[in-house]
């Protein structure tokens, strides 16, 4: 498959689906901060849909930092770059790695999209300077799953992993496809040669 079309049948596709739901999780929960926040269990302590304004990175970091929206708007934009260079050096060759790619830019721009959007959707925002509003810019995270045994590494998280979106469920994916692709090409570079007669 040609990398447009994979950008058109799964870069595209994935990219909608995680700005639908981020919208739907806008629209139906009050922000975090609010009275009657709240979330839905589908399956009671184990998964749970929640609102989570996240400012930072994986796992929260940098989370309410003057710092982190400006840095995280620019990141983005450099691993942008980055991607095009590698493809314009041959580096995805692999069925893995261009699965991985168009992963990796679902995952960038949905995120991005948040960091670019949201401030400006909050109501105690409206009014306030455009470059206040795009600083209050964070990545809406929704989806809440309990793992076995994670409190005991995290005490304070009662064994709830930090919650997520699709677009960070496509950005892992893409880390584990590249890991696997170039572990394949590693071990297909080891094999033996045929002796020579």
């Amino acid at each position: 498959m040609t990398f447009p079309k994979l950008l058109l049948c799964l870069s595209l596709p994935l990219y909608l689906i995680d700005q639908l739901t981020k919208f739907w999780t806008v629209r139906t929960f009050p922000p975090p901060w609010a009275a009657g926040a709240h979330d839905i269990q589908v399956i009671p302590n184990f998964f749970h849909l929640v609102r989570v304004h996240n400012q930072g990175v994986a796992f929260g970091l940098g989370n309410g930092t003057t710092w982190a929206p400006v840095v995280f708007l620019l990141v983005p934009l450099l691993a942008l770059g980055m991607i095009r260079w590698f493809w314009l050096k041959g580096v995805f060759q692999h069925v893995f790695s261009r699965i991985a790619v168009a992963l990796l830019l679902c995952g960038i721009f949905g995120n991005l999209t948040d960091r670019l959007v949201q401030g400006f959707l909050l109501q105690e925002r409206l009014g306030e300077p455009f470059w206040s509003r795009l600083g209050a810019g964070y990545v809406v995270d929704f989806i809440a799953i309990k793992l076995p045994f994670y409190d005991k590494l995290i005490p304070a998280s009662g064994g709830w992993w930090p919650a997520f979106n699709v677009a960070d469920s496509c950005i892992c994916i893409a880390a584990a496809l590249l890991f696997i692709g170039s572990w394949r090409d590693e071990m297909a570079g080891k094999k033996p040669c045929p002796a020579t007669r």
